[in-house]
């Protein structure tokens, strides 16, 4: 056999070998690598904390525990913890999704600045956020002295733990919502008009359904921000037992006090309670999000 019949067969073995398609190049290491150092990352970031959390209440018997957590003092600082934190996550719902329709939708002069602002309180101390909120709401200071006069007292308290939490809590609803509706498609607005759907009906009906999830995500953010927020409440709450004493100022008190185990019983409840509010939400954006998908 001469070698040019001999190189066809060869040929034709070696070709299914050529055909075969190459796996696709990966920028990040393989799943069971990559899953592997999330899970040590979690566990060294997350669950770690949580499970020393958890264990060193375990360490107080039940009665102990009822106790820590259901004193008169601990209840009115739940109560005002999460009732302003609700309050503040709710004006944030309705405010942030305005700051971002203005500034996705419209142009004017100095937009940048105003974009630039929305992030301030990220960058900002929670403490020194606190200090100017104090000095401008206090008695004395340079919207308080003209509000205190007509019975309107904020700093010190429950309504100025609010207006906190508020500035603390707005940017997570309009960076949430806000790429959200840059990609929303305008020509369905176009096509409902088109069709006879007035303005209120255009963003009920086709506008609000698309934004939904993100402002229930930027709603979880902002409430979740809020309960645990402590440097800028601290300066203007006035920290007044049974009326304007949050939750958090309760634990750094028993930690002062050496009451480790109590300090942990009280951040337990709250993180269960956290938790349960995001774990509805999330079963609402969940819900939310069949519904759209879903057949009309």
């Amino acid at each position: 056999m001469s070698a040019a019949t001999s190189a066809v067969p060869q040929g034709a073995a070696r070709a299914p070998s050529g055909n075969r398609r190459r796996a696709p190049k990966r920028v990040l290491p393989g799943f069971g690598l990559t899953l592997g150092y999330t899970l040590f990352y979690l566990s060294i970031i997350v669950l770690i904390p949580l499970s020393a959390l958890v264990f060193k209440t375990f360490t107080l018997t039940w009665p102990q525990f009822w106790e820590a957590i259901s004193a008169p003092r601990v209840l009115a600082s739940y109560r005002l913890t999460f009732g302003a934190s609700l309050i503040a996550a709710l004006v944030n719902l309705v405010f942030g999704l305005l700051i971002a329709w203005v500034l996705v939708r419209y142009s004017f002069p100095g937009k940048k600045i105003v974009d630039a602002l929305v992030d301030l309180p990220f960058a900002l101390p929670t403490a020194v956020a606190g200090i100017s909120l104090t000095a401008l709401l206090a008695g004395n200071g340079w919207v308080g002295q003209y509000l205190e006069p007509l019975g309107i007292q904020l700093a010190f308290k429950p309504a100025g733990i609010v207006i906190a939490l508020i500035f603390i809590g707005l940017p997570f609803v309009v960076r949430t919502v806000q790429p959200v509706l840059q990609d929303t498609e305008k020509e369905l607005e176009e096509a409902a008009s088109s069709l006879g759907a007035n303005r209120w009906q255009i963003f009920t009906k086709v506008i609000l359904p698309a934004i939904t999830p993100a402002l229930l995500t930027g709603f979880a953010m902002a409430f979740a921000r809020a309960v645990g927020e402590y440097g800028s409440v601290i300066f203007i709450a006035g920290n007044m037992p049974m009326i304007s004493e949050i939750t958090p100022l309760i634990i750094i008190g028993k930690l002062e006090q050496y009451d480790y185990a109590g300090a942990t019983a009280v951040a337990v409840v709250m993180l269960l309670i956290s938790f349960v509010l995001l774990l509805v939400i999330n079963a609402l954006q969940a819900w939310q999000r069949r519904n759209a998908g879903a057949p009309a």
